[in-house]
């Protein structure tokens, strides 16, 4: 069923999404390519000697933004075709040609010559173009392939077969192309590090010619408050003294200006500290700025009814975020998907704390039981186990289907590429590794790996179910039970599992990162007559009931004993799912935002 956002609705076909990608490495050179291309689907590599039709790029051919809705199969290649204007004076010494994201396989040509191509479906990439293109009318070639579930790489939650919680695929370009041109010497990468207990910004500047000398100028509310020379390659400790500390309460960003010979880049980083530690009750707690924190947040999976990946605006990115901050909450865990970069810009300046979800790959799976929609998971591992608390090791691949090792070894390579991307975003707060078992493996050995890509964040190695001990936290998901936490007499967590069940005790923080997915139908604004909710109400009125006493009655109860973050399922509905506090349109909000701020505003660690 075609349902359209109001965003959609209004859409330039022409030049959507225009505004520039990369907020924290902005140059005044850009060229946005945007808009109507040629597409053509077929079964070869090989350039068609005529295209099917238009496309609108950056949406996935599935979408109806696209101007398409057709799903690209396995063995299909998706062809792209555009022909552009570079204008007089726009190319410097090089060009760079950068992707947001496309999924999977492309290769890149540039008039009639090919100059790159990437694998990977969620970070964003470069290509070096100069002298393939000039001033004048140029064209652009990429040709895409994508197995979606039918290989072990990184999909999400993309599926053939779609149905309950998985869903249709998003295949091809889905966020913005563009160019730049930059001099022989330029910055190719920033890295931010705030030290919030020395009052200092670490900050290493990256470029081809190692070492040079540039500077680093940094401003709050329009006043400079540091000014320093950095050498390429090597750390640059800048002292800011007083320092503005950012919080979803008060998110203070400092800009930058970065100069390296003629190259000059915008940026800027936020100062925050993310750790664990205990409050004055001895309870295990995530800390932001050295004091304990509860992180109250939304499950949010970037779905778009008409654009599926993509918005079809700039303000429709923003709007979630704002929605989400209305109705008091002050984290959003991004579910199985990287974001543009713009998406976690509006998270800075808006003062919402992120956890950012690793992509799942692994074997053939199109769902976890017949209820969610069917699958080849082994049943007992997703499907079985975890309901009786039962853990399995995560070493054993099979019980994962992750007996690939080439899988294995991509994802640590787009789990390296993803952290490396969102690594200066001030309010990302936590990684989760692996979700609910789909594709785990060595959890605890990937945990080093990304800790040691980057130490200052809190990671969650296995949400939900197969916990493997150990580590930052523990991560539960609760739909079918109440869920509770009580102290021993030696002053423990104890977490209920099931009923009758063992209980377990706790020496680490204890974050309910799903639960909820409490579901109302609004008619005119569902994606399709199968609905799937793991709590199904008749009327608003019961929705907004049965959610007052889940907050109130377990939520802000457990966290008086010392729950660290809970994580509501969900933000919006999602194709056939209709557990969102918003329908799928963004149209209408179910629920009373008032009723639940005022909860929300009460879910406060004392100190």
């Amino acid at each position: 069923m075609k349902i359209m956002t109001e965003w959609g609705e209004k859409l330039d076909r022409n030049h959507p999404l225009q505004e520039y990608p990369r907020p924290q490495m902005e140059r005044s050179s850009y060229l946005n390519l945007n808009g109507v291309w040629n597409y053509a689907i077929t079964k070869t590599m090989d350039t068609p000697a005529a295209y099917d039709g238009e496309i609108v790029v950056p949406f996935s051919p599935e979408c109806v933004l696209s101007g398409v809705e057709k799903v690209v199969m396995p063995d299909d290649v998706l062809h792209y075709e555009k022909t552009f204007e570079i204008p007089e004076g726009f190319i410097k010494d090089r060009v760079l040609l950068n992707f947001g994201a496309v999924d999977y396989k492309c290769e890149v040509y540039i008039n009639g010559v090919f100059c790159g191509d990437h694998v990977g479906g969620y970070n964003p990439f470069s290509i070096d173009v100069t002298g393939k293109v000039t001033e004048g009318e140029n064209s652009i070639i990429v040709k895409v392939t994508d197995p979606t579930d039918l290989g072990p790489q990184a999909r999400g939650k993309q599926s053939l077969k779609h149905g309950g919680i998985w869903y249709t695929p998003s295949s091809g370009i889905w966020q913005t192309v563009w160019m730049e041109s930059v001099p022989e010497n330029y910055v190719q990468k920033i890295r931010f590090t705030p030290d919030v207990d020395n009052s200092e910004i670490v900050v290493k500047v990256i470029a081809p010619n190692q070492p040079k000398n540039g500077l680093i100028t940094v401003k709050f509310a329009d006043k400079v408050v540091a000014e320093q020379t950095y050498v390429v390659g090597q750390d640059t400790h800048i002292a800011i003294s007083d320092a503005k500390l950012w919080s979803p309460e008060e998110p203070n960003l400092y800009d930058v200006v970065i100069t390296l010979d003629d190259d000059e880049i915008k940026s800027y980083f936020g100062m925050r500290k993310f750790s664990v530690g205990k409050d004055k009750n001895g309870y295990d707690r995530l800390m932001l700025n050295n004091k304990p924190y509860f992180h109250n947040g939304l499950l949010d999976q970037g779905y778009w009814s008409d654009g599926m990946y993509t918005p079809a605006s700039d303000e429709a990115l923003a709007y979630d975020v704002k929605l989400a901050k209305e109705m008091g909450f002050n984290m959003l865990r991004k579910h199985i998907k990287v974001e543009p970069l713009r998406w976690y810009y509006h998270c800075d300046k808006l003062g919402v704390l992120v956890w950012q979800d690793m992509i799942n790959g692994g074997g053939v799976y199109n769902g976890i039981t017949k209820l969610l929609g069917g699958g080849k998971y082994n049943f007992f591992t997703i499907g079985v186990w975890p309901f009786i608390h039962v853990r399995l090791d995560d070493k054993k691949y099979g019980r994962f289907s992750r007996k690939d090792k080439a899988g294995r070894d991509e994802y640590y390579k787009d789990l390296e590429e993803m952290v490396d991307t969102l690594y200066n975003v001030p309010s990302l707060a936590l990684w989760t590794i692996f979700n609910e078992g789909w594709g785990q493996f060595d959890s605890l050995k990937v945990y080093d790996f990304i800790k040691k890509l980057d130490p200052t964040r809190t990671v969650d190695p296995a949400s939900g179910w197969h916990d493997q001990g150990g580590k930052d936290l523990l991560s539960i998901h609760r739909y079918w039970y109440p869920f509770r936490i009580k102290r021993n007499k030696k002053g423990q967590a104890v977490v209920n599992w099931v009923p009758g069940h063992v209980t377990e005790k706790l020496s680490r923080p204890v974050v309910l990162s799903e639960y909820g997915g409490y579901s109302y139908q609004e008619k005119g604004h569902v994606f399709s007559d199968k609905i799937f909710g793991y709590k199904v109400y008749g009327n608003k009125e019961e929705l907004n009931g049965g959610l007052k006493k889940l907050f109130e009655g377990e939520v802000e109860a457990a966290m008086k004993n010392g729950l660290a973050a809970a994580v509501y399922t969900q933000l919006t509905d999602v194709e056939s799912e209709i557990n969102g506090l918003v329908t799928y349109d963004r149209k209408v909000v179910k629920i009373d935002r008032n009723m639940l701020k005022t909860i929300n505003d009460r879910l406060v660690i004392e100190e």
